[in-house]
């Protein structure tokens, strides 16, 4: 089995490399000329695009081919104050070059809407600021002229007291999205609420794509290993993408999340690197099964930790691991 590691946002290994900086509302509205204050916010916008092409520039030179961008590279854009603001529109130029750059170098890139993004929620106006969020996430990937394989991962969301029904609520209220959304759309696995087992069947029902994350899994789970489930969370992934500028039968590679407990006593923050060991037994077992597979590393030392984690693993070659890069390998069953 193939596997590509990637990496969340920010690259450690450059400096200033932090595509997500940003402005509150509280300075927005302190700024006396508001014309003044959107114009601020597009330069903050603009230099957010500008080092997310810096950070892939970076990513290339160092094999690096599946990337998540920050989701707060426009700051404020969905805020309920500033609709009659189009931030994209402005912007696009920026967002043409790093689509550009993506489709050149055959890049993965997705993004992860906030944990606000909820679908199956029981109120109105929160599932209307969540399809404002999604509308805005495929807006950006629009303007980088990416298709239906750049992705925004999302999580069932809460309980809300009766998860059976909040669950049923996910696919009744996903049906109802456009489809330029529901394509573009990947479900997760949370630490708390809906696991494994409970998310896949969702993603079933829902026609998604399934990201494993196998963490949240270690942590939300009845003892069971999250090897168990990866053949039937894989075949979400064979459907043919449905987007007319997306080529004929085309699939992507399935996709999980790595990260490591901090501690014993922290089992659900993310550490700052990631173990070896752990995670190369589910690939293993994924690697019966599996002839290709993408791993986003969640770790809080981002770059700096897909770094770690090659060393460690080219110090495992030859024992059915072999280095192809560096950030991807061979695995054997």
């Amino acid at each position: 089995m193939i596997v590509r590691f990637g990496y969340v946002a920010i690259s450690l290994q450059l400096k200033d490399a932090s595509p997500s900086k940003t402005m509150t509302m509280t300075n927005f509205r302190k700024l006396p000329d508001r014309d003044a204050a959107l114009r601020r916010l597009e330069a903050i916008g603009r230099a957010n695009l500008q080092t997310t092409l810096r950070v892939l520039k970076h990513n290339v030179a160092e094999d690096i081919h599946m990337y998540r961008m920050s989701s707060k590279l426009i700051p404020l854009a969905t805020h309920a104050e500033l609709q009659d603001w189009d931030p994209v529109a402005v912007l696009q130029p920026e967002f043409a070059e790093i689509g550009e750059y993506v489709r050149k170098h055959n890049l993965r890139v997705s993004f992860h809407p906030d944990h606000f993004t909820v679908i199956n929620t029981p109120k109105p106006e929160v599932l209307e600021a969540a399809v404002r969020d999604l509308r805005h996430h495929v807006r950006m990937l629009d303007a980088m002229g990416l298709d239906a394989r750049s992705k925004n991962n999302i999580h069932v969301g809460g309980a809300y007291g009766d998860k059976p029904t909040s669950g049923d609520r996910f696919v009744e209220q996903f049906a109802t999205l456009d489809d330029d959304i529901r394509c573009r759309i990947t479900l997760e696995n949370d630490d708390k609420t809906f696991t494994t087992p409970e998310t896949l069947d969702i993603a079933q029902r829902a026609g998604l794509p399934m990201v494993l994350d196998i963490h949240h899994h270690m942590v939300n789970c009845e003892g069971e290993l999250a090897s168990l489930y990866w053949p039937d969370i894989a075949r979400t992934w064979e459907s043919p993408l449905a987007r007319t500028d997306v080529p004929e039968g085309s699939h992507l590679r399935p996709k999980i999340h790595a990260s490591s407990p901090r501690s014993a006593t922290d089992r659900r923050s993310h550490a700052d690197g990631v173990e070896a060991g752990p995670l190369l037994d589910f690939l293993r077992q994924a690697a019966r099964t599996s002839s290709h597979l993408d791993v986003m590393l969640e770790a809080k030392h981002k770059d700096l930790a897909l770094l770690q984690l090659m060393n460690d693993l080219r110090a495992l070659e030859g024992d059915g691991v072999r280095i192809i890069d560096k950030a991807s390998i061979e695995v054997l069953p």
